[in-house]
């Protein structure tokens, strides 16, 4: 498979080219679905039948999966929008500068996709079967949340053996096997108005109340076990001489282990429940969204499956964890063995200095390909 694959690396950089060159925010749906009908063209042309799930606000989710595949046990997501706005591709059109090709979304996740179709192509053009053992989910919104497309994704991963997920390698090359947990909420607080320089006491300052509870939500992180409560925006008040009557704080909550939660969500009701300031009023919305991804005894299991088609490769698998989300705890909390970031090596996502190592690609699709093909040869 590998001269198939090297053979055709100036054709995965079109391809890649082609995607990153299209605005596909996740708020774009116009995009999004132009990507989405560009991919379903590709599988369709290799025999594989393409559903879609159709959406009103995002764009349309795709679920793949080849003519002749009988309940197969392999998931693959990967998501088709990215957090770039309309205009950014005209901007920063995609481009390649010694060993990096750069544009928005480049390595989260468009060469990816062009990763997953030219190992699917090369499992064909060899005569594999692991093609047929695959179902894939192509999502819309991965960037904010999966808001959309979660419950798809659970569906379809249910009975699955095993997830692989196409999230960007890390900088390093490590592939990814725990991702810690996400929630957010929102506290608002409501005071009371008065004048502050004619008659403060009449007031209730919503801000000095939210500023006792942002110190109280931060001393709930606890960095060596995982967890992290973050309030990363804050909005009130209406002028400077004006006791506040409105306040609001958004948290960012990260959680290693799902047993964390329960735990973690008393705490924030507790420090809620009253105010620190008499006459205010404090309400606390939002959810854990994400659960943890973490490292068990499937997840080492398949990463122990994925090093050693490395190794048979050349190629040094190593694994780590981290922080971010992705749509990799989904399948892991329903308990398939998930691994994530089996995507080209790649860095800066999220920022005009995205980029891919172009030597990665052909490396990366070819462990993707006989990873697939090696699993789908696995017992179950």
């Amino acid at each position: 498979m590998e001269s198939f694959i090297e053979h055709h690396q100036k054709e995965m950089l079109l391809f890649i080219k082609r995607l990153v060159n299209i605005d596909s925010g996740s708020y774009h749906k116009k995009g999004v679905d132009t990507i989405g009908q560009i991919l379903e063209r590709c599988y369709r042309e290799l025999g594989f039948n393409v559903y879609l799930e159709k959406q009103a606000e995002y764009g349309n989710h795709l679920i793949i999966e080849h003519k002749d595949a009988k309940e197969p046990k392999i998931i693959i997501l990967a998501h088709m929008d990215t957090v770039y706005p309309q205009g950014t591709a005209v901007e920063r059109p995609f481009r390649i500068q010694r060993n990096r090709a750069y544009g928005p979304g480049v390595i989260d996740m468009k060469a990816s996709h062009a990763a997953l179709l030219y190992a699917v192509k090369a499992l064909i053009n060899e005569g594999y079967h692991g093609h047929k053992d695959i179902r894939i989910v192509f999502n819309s919104d991965e960037e904010i949340g999966s808001p959309s497309s979660r419950k798809l994704i659970e569906r379809e991963a249910k009975g699955k053996k095993y997830a692989l997920v196409l999230e960007p390698a890390r900088k390093d090359g490590s592939i990814v096997s725990a991702r810690r947990g996400k929630g957010n909420y929102t506290l608002i607080v409501e005071g009371k108005a008065a004048h502050s320089g004619i008659e403060p006491e009449k007031g209730r300052s919503a801000i000095e109340e939210l500023a006792h509870k942002i110190i109280q939500l931060h001393e709930l992180s606890d960095h060596e076990k995982g967890i992290s409560v973050n309030v990363g925006l804050i909005e009130g008040g209406s002028s400077v001489n004006t006791v506040s009557d409105h306040a609001e704080a958004h948290i960012d909550v990260r959680i290693k282990e799902m047993k964390q939660v329960k735990l973690l969500e008393k705490r924030l009701e507790k420090i809620c429940s009253s105010s620190d300031v008499a006459g205010t009023k404090i309400i606390l919305e939002g959810e854990m969204n994400r659960p943890p991804m973490e490292k068990n005894k499937k997840t080492c299991a398949l990463l122990s499956i994925i090093r050693d088609v490395g190794e048979e490769l050349g190629v040094e698998i190593e694994d780590t964890a981290t922080g971010g989300g992705s749509d990799a705890s989904y399948t892991s909390s329903l308990g398939v063995a998930t691994i994530d970031g089996l995507g080209p090596v790649g860095g800066n996502a999220h920022s005009e200095k995205e980029y891919l190592e172009i030597p990665s690609l052909v490396e990366r699709t070819l462990l993707l390909a006989t990873v697939i093909e090696r699993l789908s040869r696995s017992e179950g």
